[in-house]
């Protein structure tokens, strides 16, 4: 096997085991073998959308941070802090070079497995709730 595929099946495998812990804690938090099959099925739903809509969240500041929507905020962190250091004043650099700087040192990362893996325990999720409405649910 290639040494780039097996890098991207370990990523998905670490993205899939903390969703799947993810819901696992919801379950265990809702005490899931104690309820009927109605709750049990709203149980399922809340562990796999928390799990999915976290991560697909995650991937979207990801990409936000990455195209650097989050830069002004580090510059103004990092004034805020030069300013109570004694002579750190004296590195104050304009803000069009500090973001310059920056969107040069970026490396670009494919994070698509956490949003990929995000999506599908959303989509696993949104079934779940499906399958309560349809059978569960009394007006």
């Amino acid at each position: 096997m290639k040494q780039e595929t097996k890098a991207t099946l370990i990523k998905y495998a670490v993205c899939f085991g903390i969703e799947a812990l993810i819901a696992f804690l919801v379950i265990w938090s809702k005490g899931f073998f104690t309820q009927s099959t109605a709750v049990n099925i709203q149980i399922l739903s809340d562990a796999f959308f928390v799990s999915g809509i976290l991560m697909t969240l995650f991937a979207g500041l990801l990409y936000v941070s990455s195209e650097g929507a989050l830069i002004g905020i580090g510059f103004v962190l990092r004034n805020v802090v030069l300013a109570f250091i004694p002579m750190g004043r004296a590195r104050h650099e304009r803000y069009a070079d500090y973001r310059e700087r920056k969107l040069s040192e970026a490396k670009q990362r494919n994070d698509r497995c956490i949003l990929i893996t995000g999506l599908f325990f959303l989509i696993i999720g949104i079934i779940f709730t499906v399958i309560w409405y349809v059978k569960f649910y009394n007006v």
